[in-house]
């Protein structure tokens, strides 16, 4: 129903702004906008925009797999720090939404040696002047950072913080900052085990062996109150969070 109504409205402001002589082509332009409009509100990549020349077919499947990396990278970072009230974003919304918030969003353009099957080597996104529930995500620089690239045509978390870490951003995580020793992944599967979650992957990621190291652990089914306590209170465990993308 509110396509076909956006659809007139568009036709509409078409046809009666111009001659009727060219109606018929007024029509084809009004619903190829109208579609465009409705799929970027719906948060789908739109290929036009008003006054910008059309992105071929083989550039915007490319770039579709980054602006997916783009929107995981940011849901990481952000469920770090803080959370917002319930709010959809998408390309339409996101400046405005930003603004009432106080938030100011830069863009930094970086002229890189690529290639076309490699366009974009990662995204990186640095939040600052927040508290952060995991500490861990907390660079040198005070602020939160994540970075994330495509692998095998998927999103991946490749670094949070100072932690280099290999992770697929589908579904749910569970990031875990521990003390480098054995027996940590066994810990950490068998109370999931129990709990009847089943892990899809688990990594680990460190700096200095025997120090300090950040696990993350890929989940089918959302850990219950219970067994997230029980891997917060492993000894070995200094602090950890859970990650619904």
């Amino acid at each position: 129903m509110h396509d076909h109504l956006l659809r007139f409205l568009v036709y509409f402001s078409f046809s009666s702004s111009c001659s009727m002589v060219m109606r018929f082509n007024q029509e084809g332009v009004a619903i190829e906008v109208a579609e465009a409009v409705v799929g970027a509100l719906k948060g789908e990549l739109a290929a036009t925009a008003v006054n910008t020349p059309m992105v071929p077919a083989e550039v915007l499947t490319e770039l579709a797999l980054f602006v997916t990396l783009s929107d995981k990278t940011w849901q990481t970072g952000s469920a770090t720090g803080w959370r917002w009230k319930c709010v959809v974003i998408n390309l339409v919304n996101a400046d405005f939404t930003a603004k009432q918030r106080g938030l100011r969003i830069t863009e930094e353009h970086i002229l890189l040696d690529g290639s076309p099957e490699n366009p974009l080597e990662l995204i990186q996104v640095q939040i600052a002047n927040v508290e952060s529930k995991f500490a861990t995500a907390i660079s040198d620089s005070g602020e939160i950072k994540v970075e994330g690239r495509v692998k095998d045509r998927k999103p991946h978390l490749t670094m949070i913080g100072s932690f280099g870490v290999d992770a697929s951003m589908e579904g749910s995580l569970i990031l875990c900052r521990q003390a480098d020793q054995p027996g940590m992944i066994g810990s950490v599967g068998n109370i999931l085990g129990e709990e009847n979650v089943n892990v899809s992957f688990m990594s680990v990621g460190r700096i200095t062996p025997r120090k300090q190291a950040v696990m993350t652990i890929g989940v089918d089914e959302e850990p219950n109150k219970e067994a997230l306590k029980m891997i917060g209170e492993i000894p070995a465990v200094e602090e950890f969070v859970f990650l619904k993308l």
